[in-house]
């Protein structure tokens, strides 16, 4: 009867320890090369965890923003251009930076607001609005309102991009 000697039966354990030891260095070594820190934390991106900026070249951010029945001049389309900022659009920085603020990484700051939400039954005024264009690498078409507490919320959230109606309900 031949016995399996001790030296015999660590020789398979000990091939599958170096050959798992040599896929953890493979991997490690891959990652090394990849950047730990994602595009959108660094230090040079817009606010913390934006997306990143397309930059001042022919992608660049930009928006057409129309506004209707808001009254007080400020009724009109606007072109609005973000890194640098600039257009027709009345306040480019401030749009601008009304934009950067609410940009989070995975979220849309044109996103309507929530179905089935519990809104406030006041009415802000038959303001409307319509934005078009491309904000951080995305299309954008969005609509805005005032019929409701939530709607309004939603407007003021933008402003300047959109304009302040204040107190005024549109009148």
């Amino acid at each position: 009867m031949l016995r399996a000697t001790p030296r015999a039966t660590a020789r398979p354990a000990l091939r599958r320890l170096l050959v798992a030891a040599a896929a953890s260095v493979a991997v490690a070594g891959s990652l090394a090369s990849v950047s730990p820190t994602p595009a959108y934390a660094r230090a040079d991106a817009p606010g913390p965890l934006s997306p990143p900026r397309l930059g001042a070249g022919p992608d660049r951010d930009h928006l057409t923003v129309t506004v209707r029945n808001a009254g007080g001049g400020v009724d009109g389309t606007f072109e609005l251009y973000c890194a640098p900022e600039g257009g027709s659009h009345p306040d480019p920085r401030g749009a601008c930076a009304a934009l950067e603020r609410d940009t989070r990484w995975g979220q849309d700051v044109f996103a309507p607001a929530p179905e089935g939400g519990f809104c406030t039954m006041q009415y802000g005024g038959p303001a409307t609005a319509h934005v078009t264009g491309t904000w951080a690498g995305r299309r954008v078409d969005a609509t805005y309102d005032r019929r409701d507490g939530c709607q309004i919320a939603r407007w003021d959230r933008l402003v300047p991009l959109l304009p302040d109606m204040g107190g005024d309900a549109g009148a």
